[in-house]
């Protein structure tokens, strides 16, 4: 059976930059969840289709590979409003929950083709909905300031304009969205180690998370 590690947590909370160094580590598979709807969506317009369309993109989702999630194009806010048009339909939510599931338990090769020892998956709801029964467990948090402080500095290395007042703002609204929705809440398992990054560095939560699993004697 593949081992599964779960990381949750809230936007430019870290746990992007976590799941990257525990996949090396631990040599794992690794799964952006948040991808898969912008995939989709790009997806349907790159096939001349019409992202609410709910058939077009039921099949675009059932049809996703995890090599499609490498497509620069997935940042563009064209994906993003896509994306945002295939998530309101049923079909496709559950044909990603389906892909999600899949990946956990039969993880691709690695790059350079050896096997993975496992898979990582990180997003809103992967230790509660997506894989509960996952070996490890983490929800990586921050205070809803340090987080947007991130995200504007982010922003500005990226060269887009940004002001931190509005970044804060959005990321309050996106906080309040995902923890109060009836389907798949943002929350913590109950068996995750919380991790709160705001007075931690990178380096930090990854010796934490480490020790956490360590401790569980799985490799």
């Amino acid at each position: 059976m593949s081992v599964i590690f779960a990381i949750d947590g809230p936007a430019a909370a870290g746990k992007g930059t976590l799941a990257k160094r525990l996949e090396a580590h631990f040599q794992l598979a690794k799964l952006d969840t948040g991808l898969l709807y912008r995939a989709t969506g790009y997806k349907v317009l790159a096939s001349g289709g019409d992202p609410e369309d709910p058939q077009a993109a039921e099949d675009a989702a059932r049809a996703l590979n995890p090599a499609e999630l490498d497509n620069p194009e997935l940042r563009t806010d064209e994906a993003a409003q896509a994306a945002s048009k295939v998530s309101a339909v049923p079909g496709v939510r559950a044909a990603l929950l389906d892909f999600q599931r899949d990946f956990a338990e039969n993880p691709p090769a690695l790059a350079d083709g050896s096997p993975a020892k496992g898979a990582i998956l990180d997003g809103r709801d992967i230790g509660t909905t997506v894989c509960p029964n996952a070996q490890v467990k983490l929800f990586v948090t921050a205070s809803t300031e340090i987080r947007a402080k991130r995200r504007f500095k982010e922003l500005q290395e990226r060269g887009l304009e940004a002001i931190y007042a509005r970044v804060l703002d959005d990321m309050k609204e996106r906080d309040a969205r995902d923890s109060s929705r009836s389907a798949s809440p943002l929350a913590a398992a109950t068996d995750a180690l919380v991790l709160d990054t705001s007075d931690m560095d990178a380096d930090q939560a990854f010796a934490a998370a480490l020790d956490f699993i360590v401790a569980k004697n799985l490799f």
